[in-house]
């Protein structure tokens, strides 16, 4: 057994699209960042690759690279997973907290949910999802931006 842990955080702004776990969420503001900036699989990421060992998703998709511009996270999930199966390692499960004062993000949490086990041919039970507030309190509490906290359990696969 593995376990990892990933944070992630990014500032909310005007003119971009709100994307948490590939769900587009109604928000008059979006999370900027080089990719679609998505704090929760950002966070996912990292807590995959903690837990195998491999670096952060900084080294593998750096955001001085071209290429990444505008990514769809989902897509780069893909990938981190396909790595981390490629060391015999499997998720037994993954629980992340989103924090963001607003939007209120519970009522897309189901959906989010399913479209992360559906890209990873996950049962959904395998992936808990929580929102929270921060009260009101630091730049999460001003609305200035949104982050997520995963942490994953990964198994050896016997072969």
């Amino acid at each position: 057994m593995r376990v990892g842990l990933g944070f992630d955080a990014h500032r909310l702004v005007i003119d971009r699209k709100l994307v948490l776990g590939g769900v587009e969420i109604p928000f008059e503001m979006g999370l900027l960042g080089h990719s679609d900036a998505d704090v929760l699989l950002h966070a996912f990421m990292d807590a995959l690759l903690g837990a195998a060992g491999m670096g952060d998703i900084g080294v593998l998709f750096p955001d001085t690279d071209p290429q990444y511009k505008n990514a769809n996270s989902l897509e780069l999930l893909k990938r981190v997973y396909q790595r981390v199966n490629e060391q015999n390692l499997q998720l037994v499960n993954m629980d992340a907290v989103l924090m963001a004062e607003r939007p209120k993000l519970r009522p897309f949490i189901p959906d989010i949910t399913a479209k992360i086990a559906g890209t990873l041919h996950l049962q959904p039970n395998q992936i808990s999802i929580k929102a929270t507030t921060t009260e009101k309190l630091g730049f999460i509490g001003r609305e200035e931006g949104i982050a997520a906290q995963v942490v994953v359990l990964l198994e050896q696969i016997k072969v």
